[in-house]
């Protein structure tokens, strides 16, 4: 059992198990009874998105030092203790059933789910 860090919209791999959306918004001009089968995810879970001001400084961060700047941002936002918990509940879930945690963005290196695998691996998860 694990946890996979996917792309949402994306097709799903065979055991990847329940599909959560770590995303601000849901997909635009998807009706919600289909994200799942479009495949999307079965669960939003907005708790783990970063912020609107921090997914703007994320999408627009050109440069390494920009980036930092984003990460580190992120990761201040998910060192508070909801967040916290949220990540830690899911790293010990990871050790029980498969599932998988995504976002929309095409290159995971750009995207603040690259960061949440960080974050999940420091609590202890198992990543696929």
């Amino acid at each position: 059992m694990a946890i996979r860090i996917v792309r949402l919209g994306t097709p799903r791999s065979a055991g990847e198990g329940t599909r959560i959306g770590t995303v601000r918004r849901p997909p635009r001009g998807v009706p919600k009874a289909e994200f799942a089968s479009r495949d999307y995810y079965d669960v939003w879970y907005p708790n783990l998105a970063p912020s609107p001001e921090t997914l703007k400084l994320g999408q627009e961060a050109s440069s390494a030092a920009q980036w930092k700047a984003f990460e580190k941002r992120y990761r201040a936002e998910m060192a508070g203790p909801e967040a916290s918990h949220n990540l830690e509940l899911l790293a010990a879930l990871s050790h029980q059933t498969a599932f998988s945690v995504g976002c929309y963005c095409e290159d995971e290196a750009h995207c603040h789910r690259s960061v949440l695998r960080a974050l999940l691996l420091e609590r202890g998860a198992q990543l696929a």
